[in-house]
């Protein structure tokens, strides 16, 4: 199979779709491989570095053509040309926060599989892992970062000094996200706080946290009292393929702090926070009521050497399938596919991206 991959045209994305380790393993399988010029130099993978497993440089033209397109993040308006049918798209989509890529795959008829809504025999989702363990890190660094007064925060310190308290930071939702999200919050020796609707996560997070941050169950009473109080809030709730439901209103917004930080990681799937749209690390964030928001689409793209890595080593078994064995022998081996299908034939089977597109 020819397997393709263009450079990422996205603003400030940086990550390229496959490694030349993952290169090498498609050459070695005998199929041919296909990279944009450049593609991987924002990871720090030279064209050479592909040359050298066997993998072909060309032209975007070049690297979309093929029968299996692998990309880092959906595709964008100047590259709705190069969609076609008998084409497989394998990246993050987030289709339920971008309609107009959902209309641009279904007219081209690309069969188009997301990352984000892959399933492992558990439910889990093992594609979208490891950005978000990426995303939630980076969030609390960016906060404490925006907390600074030179920066317009309110001058915090989320880990205080003797005599004087820590900063308050409350995560909600404690799946994958919201854990590193605490685990870096704990780490800078911070009031944590995690609310989550699912107690049987609560308790898991009890032992693996070991009772170093406050475990609520999420009520939207529970939300008003802790976010009023924080210093930092971390977005972090996911409803896979789904829009993210909108917890933190416009009104809680205006009774924050002056100089705290919001920082929703849930932005691409629409946002938790009312106030919330997408930003680029170019210009990652705006204020509302006094409240810095940084809502950065592509979080994991500021660190595209550590995220590239993480991503091709969980892809690339799904690759491979795919590859050596086209699309139905790759749903008959690894049925956790199914869910990632999104487009197809010109509709969208997944149903909660069907039904958050209406």
């Amino acid at each position: 199979m020819r397997v393709g991959v263009p450079a990422e045209v996205k603003s400030d994305e940086y990550r390229v779709a496959l490694t030349p380790a993952g290169a090498n393993e498609l050459a070695r399988r005998g199929h041919d491989v296909w990279i944009e010029h450049d593609a991987g130099v924002g990871a720090s993978y030279p064209d050479d570095a592909y040359e050298r497993v066997g993998a072909h440089i060309g032209d975007a033209e070049a690297a979309w053509g093929c029968d299996l397109v692998l990309k880092v993040k959906e595709p964008q308006r100047e590259e709705y040309g190069f969609l076609r049918d008998e084409q497989i798209l394998f990246t993050y989509l987030h289709l339920a926060a971008e309609p107009d890529v959902a209309g641009a795959l279904k007219r081209a008829g690309t069969t188009a599989i997301a990352y984000e809504t892959v399933e492992d025999d558990r439910g889990r989702l093992p594609l979208l892992a490891p950005m978000s363990e990426v995303a939630g890190r980076l969030s609390v660094q960016a906060g404490a970062r925006h907390l600074e007064a030179h920066e317009g925060g309110r001058g915090v310190l989320l880990g205080g000094v003797a005599g004087v308290a820590p900063g308050s930071v409350v995560v909600i939702g404690g799946g994958i996200v919201g854990i590193n999200a605490a685990q870096v919050a704990i780490g800078m020796q911070a009031h944590v706080a995690i609310l989550d609707i699912d107690l049987d996560r609560l308790r898991e997070l009890e032992l693996v946290l070991g009772g170093r941050v406050t475990l609520l169950h999420s009520t939207q009473l529970a939300i008003d009292e802790v976010v009023q109080r924080a210093d930092l809030v971390v977005g972090a709730v996911l409803v896979p393929g789904a829009r993210a439901p909108r917890l933190v209103s416009r009104e809680l917004v205006s009774q924050m702090k002056p100089g705290s930080v919001i920082v929703d990681v849930a932005v691409d799937q629409g946002g938790c926070v009312e106030t919330a749209r997408p930003t680029t690390h170019s210009d990652p964030t705006y204020v509302v009521d006094d409240v810095i928001h940084y809502c950065v689409a592509n979080m994991p793209g500021a660190v595209p050497v550590t995220s590239t890595g993480a991503l091709t080593s969980a892809t690339l078994p799904h690759v491979l399938a795919l590859a050596d064995h086209g699309l139905e022998g790759a749903l008959e081996r690894l049925p956790g596919l199914v869910p990632g299908i999104n487009v197809r034939d010109g509709a969208i089977p997944n149903e909660a991206v069907a039904e958050a597109l209406g």
